[in-house]
């Protein structure tokens, strides 16, 4: 994964590499945790997360809980294809997990 802090400490670029999956997710969710607290925006980049299975939809609503408790902003982008399939179909089976937010066009998600 690559992690980098920019504009002078306020925007965190995440970029998984590979899978996203229960073997990697204590390690995406560890490197969430040593964010300064000058962050101010989160980006997800997706574009070389070429597998997800429930453990990304569990990185995705952490995500977005921890960033509303901080009064940070979500920004996800790059959905590859399977990770966007998993997404609509939760959304499709679980709409109440409001999962249509990190499509595109979503409340989380930015063109990308």
């Amino acid at each position: 994964m690559i992690f980098t802090v920019t504009d002078a400490g306020v925007a965190a670029v995440f970029t998984p590499r590979g899978e996203i999956d229960s073997d990697s997710l204590p390690d995406l969710l560890s490197a969430v945790h040593m964010l300064p607290e000058s962050v101010t925006g989160v980006t997800w980049d997706l574009r070389e997360a070429r597998f997800m299975d429930v453990a990304g939809l569990h990185l995705l609503v952490h995500q977005r809980s921890a960033c509303q408790e901080a009064g940070r902003i979500l920004t996800v982008v790059g959905l590859g294809r399977q990770p966007q399939r998993l997404l609509e179909l939760a959304w499709e089976l679980f709409p109440a997990g409001r999962w249509g937010d990190f499509l595109p066009g979503g409340l989380l998600a930015a063109a990308g």
